[in-house]
């Protein structure tokens, strides 16, 4: 690789938290008019590495070069300045804030005139950033709360192309995303690449990186392993290198038959709200019930309904016993697990500790009169996190710091140890690494032989029919089908009932 065509080079980066090592002696080089892929486990150091390029934190030590002069960036701003864009996995946006604020915070002093913010002015310049990327429907003056998760998201999206990026760091962007939405990214990253211009593209979906990467980088605990050109894809090869080991393509459930057991552990009769329109169903015992569409179908406000987070404007749901499930601490009461897509805001307290996090609800069973000591929290994390190997390095350490596919694992920990015998999971494996999916599917697989329940919510076709006893597919907010595991069905078949 000649040094001319290189837009960014990565050399002997080291970066440590405590005694984990996040980075170990990593160099890459990210070349003019490249979309590059940085792939690897969770843990492996992608987000590190490109969060340090993106100042969002400083390396231990190492040295970086942009355009061939080096690179020392002070803070986000100044790669901001230098040409260098992050948009990350989880939220960068502000609630209380409206859409042209989120897009141009840190540079409120472009609109202000006489001493004053013209907001009108902000405003027309917001929605100028927003059509610029095709997301017209999204407007300006919107407060950010009334968006959802995915238009949000696009939100970032516009503030990172409004400062005209020389090199776009995408760090799990998509899995954040629709479809609609993933084609306004795919598009944006196609104009940077003919434009002369780079994107770092983190992705656990190899299918995808193969498909939208020039190149790509692996690492591995830490480690830079190899690099691959487009030329010599495979995805086999692409997976032993990012876990060091042979992984197989099957991750799911092997059985072909559904769920017989006629016992209903829960019941949604005749529900409607915001995106759903009259939506029926029964969960029974042992059951593991899948639910697919679009990522605007109406899906994912079923778990918040199911979980009591959001009242129905009609119709109720209810446990098995006939209690309606009118609120969270309902649900909990009759042992309802929920773990939203968006676990850094409805599932996890990231600025708490981890010890603090899977302890939560279960304290009731950890505390001995008034008191709670220590050697019991740790007593029960280890317990109950036990399998699901947690990347860490010891119980005190915060959320916000760990990995996504760690962060699920402390999410799942919690519920294990409150001993839920119903999981409603939404995108269980968003954001997650092939080993770290492969070990949810056999504990969903475990928590369906011990007569647990779990309704799995997904936008992943193959994932929803390789675990699920039955399918429901939603389509602009109504049930359009519904599949028993033993008729064998396709994700062409499921299609036709989404589209």
């Amino acid at each position: 690789m000649s040094e001319e065509k290189l837009m960014l080079k990565v050399e002997h980066m080291y970066k440590n938290f405590g005694i984990t090592k996040a980075l170990q002696d990593v160099s890459f080089g990210v070349r003019q008019g490249q979309i590059l892929g940085l792939i690897g486990e969770n843990g492996s150091g992608k987000s590190t590495v490109t969060s340090i390029i993106a100042a969002l934190q400083s390396a231990d030590s190492g040295t970086m070069y942009l355009e061939g002069e080096e690179y020392k960036p002070k803070n986000s701003v100044e790669a901001i300045e230098k040409g260098i864009c992050m948009i990350l996995q989880e939220k960068g946006t502000f609630d209380l804030l409206t859409v042209a604020k989120n897009i141009f915070v840190g540079k409120e002093e472009l609109f202000v005139k006489h001493g004053f913010l013209d907001v009108k002015a902000m405003n027309r310049e917001a929605q100028k950033a927003l059509d610029a990327i095709h997301a017209e429907n999204i407007r300006a003056e919107m407060p950010l709360a009334a968006l959802n998760f995915e238009d949000r998201k696009l939100v970032e999206v516009a503030r990172a192309m409004y400062s005209n990026p020389k090199i776009l760091v995408v760090d799990e962007t998509t899995t954040a995303l629709n479809r609609n939405g993933r084609d306004i990214l795919y598009e944006i990253m196609k104009e940077m690449k003919e434009n002369d211009k780079s994107v770092i593209f983190i992705s656990h979906d190899l299918d995808e990186i193969m498909s939208v990467c020039d190149t790509v980088t692996i690492l591995r605990d830490g480690v830079y392993i190899d690099t691959i050109e487009k030329s010599d894809y495979a995805a086999p090869v692409l997976r032993k290198l990012m876990v060091g080991r042979e992984v197989s393509d099957n991750y799911y459930r092997t059985d072909k038959e559904s769920c017989k057991n006629p016992e209903v552990v829960l019941k949604m009769d005749h529900v409607s709200c915001k995106d759903v329109k009259d939506v029926s169903f029964e969960l029974h015992k042992g059951e593991i019930l899948g639910f697919g569409g679009l990522g605007d179908c109406g899906m994912h406000i079923l778990g918040n309904v199911a979980f009591g987070l959001t009242d129905p404007d009609l119709g109720k749901v209810t446990a098995g016993d006939g209690t309606v499930i009118k609120d969270a601490h309902v649900a909990m009461q009759k042992k309802i697990a929920y773990i939203s897509k968006n676990r850094d805001q409805e599932t996890l307290m990231v600025s708490c500790s981890i010890k603090d996090n899977v302890c939560l609800a279960s304290y009731d069973k950890i505390a001995k009169g008034p008191f709670v000591f220590k050697k019991d929290e740790e007593k029960f994390i280890e317990e109950h996190s036990k399998g699901l190997e947690i990347k860490m390095q010891n119980t005190d350490q915060y959320v916000m710091e760990l990995s996504g596919g760690n962060k699920q694992k402390v999410a799942l920990a919690k519920w294990l140890g409150f001993g839920a015998d119903i999981f409603i999971l939404d995108c269980p494996t968003r954001g997650i690494d092939i080993g770290v999916k492969s070990n949810i599917y056999q504990l969903m697989i475990e928590l369906r032989k011990q007569g647990k329940s779990i309704i799995m919510i997904s936008e992943e076709m193959a994932e929803v029919i390789g675990m699920s006893d039955r399918v429901i597919i939603l389509k602009e907010g109504r049930i359009s089908g519904e599949f028993k595991r033993e008729e064998g069905v396709t994700e062409l078949v499921l299609i036709d009932y989404m589209v």
